[in-house]
């Protein structure tokens, strides 16, 4: 394993990657089982949404009436933190782990399969690649709807941020959440199985009118996105986690949100 004729730090991008992506399932890990401060003003964190059940006696929650089936289910067992959130993180990592940026550095980060480019993997027995274990990775396709679900959730918190005290305004938390969506939808949209969708199953790119040329419009778009869809990953996903900071910073009062309704 390792061995390799490169001369270069090969093992730094697998290194920054791996400890990156470790780093942030750590914090929302630790985020979801907080089960409080999620909610400030008319900010809601992007781990906590949709917001199914609330449990109003926990710290920084918001109202009841904001939960689509109201209070905590009495049969919640009690060893099990009261947390939106677990109803909710499953939906997008299932996006992001199938994806096939995240599939290239966690096998090179994690499993060291290949580790880099030209570098020795890690010996396996019988190694069948994505036709056995790892079948599952071909559900990328069907968990794409799964996210675009969420971005369109998140874009209707970020427009229900804008109300509050019966008053439109906009404050930091709006500007917050609204680049949130923003980097999630350049995200989404450039994945390589939307990309398929728009512009896939074509006959013909060329022709000069009818849905395959409108096909290929939407697929040159979208390949312009797919081509920066790395930077897009880790810029959207550190952004989800710095949303709910921000959100979780207002809630206990550390941080002063800046707007227009007077208050922080």
């Amino acid at each position: 394993m390792g061995t390799t004729l490169r001369t270069d730090n090969w093992w730094r991008e697998p290194l920054l990657t791996g400890s990156g992506f470790l780093v942030f399932v750590i914090y929302t890990t630790w985020a979801m089982l907080q089960a409080n401060h999620y909610w400030a003003g008319s900010y809601l964190s992007p781990l906590y949404s949709p917001l199914l059940f609330v449990e109003p006696n926990a710290a920084g929650a918001p109202p009841v009436a904001h939960a689509w089936f109201g209070y905590w289910p009495e049969w919640w067992p009690s060893f099990i933190p009261p947390s939106p959130a677990i109803f909710i993180l499953a939906g997008p990592l299932s996006f992001r782990l199938t994806c096939y940026y995240y599939r290239k550095f966690y096998y090179r980060a994690y499993f060291a399969t290949p580790p880099a480019c030209a570098v020795a993997p890690l010996p396996q027995k019988d190694y069948k690649g994505e036709t056995s274990l790892l079948l599952f990775q071909n559900l990328h396709r069907y968990t794409l709807y799964i996210a675009i679900f969420y971005i369109i959730i998140l874009a209707y918190d970020t427009v229900e941020s804008c109300f509050r005290y019966g008053k439109f305004g906009v404050g930091a938390g709006t500007l917050v959440m609204a680049v949130n969506v923003v980097l999630l939808s350049g995200y989404t949209l450039g994945c390589h199985a939307w990309r398929h969708l728009v512009g896939g199953r074509r006959n013909c790119f060329s022709c000069p009118s009818g849905e395959e040329h409108l096909g290929h419009k939407a697929w040159k778009r979208v390949t312009w996105l797919n081509e920066r869809h790395m930077l897009w990953a880790w810029v959207s996903m550190i952004w989800v986690g710095f949303t709910d900071f921000y959100i979780r910073m207002v809630s206990m009062g550390i941080w002063k949100d800046f707007n227009t309704w007077g208050n922080g």
